[in-house]
């Protein structure tokens, strides 16, 4: 099996690549408890990401943490997305597609209800990752992203979970995935942290008041997004297009050796059965998630 690609699964972040060659255990055991409370233990000074959270996160309010009404990356529940492209993964330049669903599923992450995202992956239609991620909004509409439980899979089959992190546990942070008023000269702010696995991403605001047409229509006063990993230099950056009211509508690459690029080809909002299916495919991940992740057994159920 090929080393696991931690780049963009979901369309709201990016991921280095430096997972670490660590086997993955299948554990039955039961899964242990977890305080509902915010954790309060800082990571040593050799872990502390190169890149700061844009607000420390024990001092935001979450009023209303799962109605996630942001201008550029609403999150309504059955909001479902469709990126089609192309990405390098060591075979050239081959079809990739990403699906995006807000699930209407909440999970309580570090003492936050957030909303669960549903995430599939595939290259040339063959699944390559499926994920549960995490995102809250605090009450100045900042997205903060809490989480990610990304399955791995090899030619179609289970393949494991090596590369789960959740704030609070073994020293990850949540970082921001939005900001709530985004502007040119924002300093470059965290949007997550795992030093047990190598992840950090790292964000600045690139462009304001974009213009760019994909499948689906032409977007106007557009916000564009330079992300990076520090702790991976030569994977280089992706920019993000967000158009106001819809989400992240295009991704492409500058000196980045996968040159993924994506464009949003499809938008709906499930209801009814439809919205139920995901949920269940979602609540499947979440079952797993419990059996063969040390990390995710930690987490309060998905309801």
């Amino acid at each position: 099996m090929k080393p696991p690609d931690r780049r963009s699964g979901a369309l709201v972040r990016r991921r280095t690549r430096l997972a670490k060659a660590v086997a993955l255990a299948v554990v039955v055991a039961g899964a242990g408890g977890v305080s509902a409370g915010r954790a309060s233990t800082a990571p040593t000074a050799a872990d502390t990401p190169s890149c700061q959270p844009a607000l420390k996160f024990k001092s935001v309010p979450f009023s209303n943490p799962t109605a996630v009404n942001n201008r550029f990356l609403p999150m309504p529940a059955g909001l479902q997305m469709t990126l089609e492209g192309r990405a390098n993964r060591g075979g050239g330049p081959l079809p990739h597609t990403v699906v995006f669903t807000v699930t209407g599923l909440t999970k309580i992450i570090n003492g936050v209800k957030t909303v669960v995202v549903y995430d599939i992956d595939t290259n040339e239609g063959q699944l390559q990752e499926a994920e549960l991620a995490f995102f809250a909004q605090d009450d100045a509409r900042n997205i903060w992203s809490l989480g990610e439980y990304p399955e791995e899979y090899d030619n179609g089959v289970f393949a494991g979970a090596p590369n789960t992190w959740i704030a609070s546990l073994d020293g990850a942070q949540a970082g921001t995935i939005m900001l709530g008023n985004p502007q040119l000269g924002t300093p470059e702010y965290l949007q997550g942290f795992a030093p047990d696995i190598d992840f950090l991403d790292c964000a600045t605001i690139f462009q304001r008041d974009a213009r760019t047409c994909v499948p689906v229509k032409c977007y106007s006063d557009m916000l564009v997004t330079d992300e990076t990993s520090p702790l991976d230099p030569a994977s280089g950056h992706q920019r993000k297009f967000y158009a106001p009211r819809v989400g992240n509508v295009m991704i492409t690459a500058v000196d980045d050796p996968e040159g993924e690029t994506l464009v949003l080809t499809d938008i709906k909002h499930l209801t009814g059965a439809d919205l139920d299916a995901v949920n269940r495919q979602a609540l499947k991940l979440e079952r797993r998630g419990r059996r063969v992740s040390d990390v995710y057994r930690r987490t309060r159920l998905a309801r």
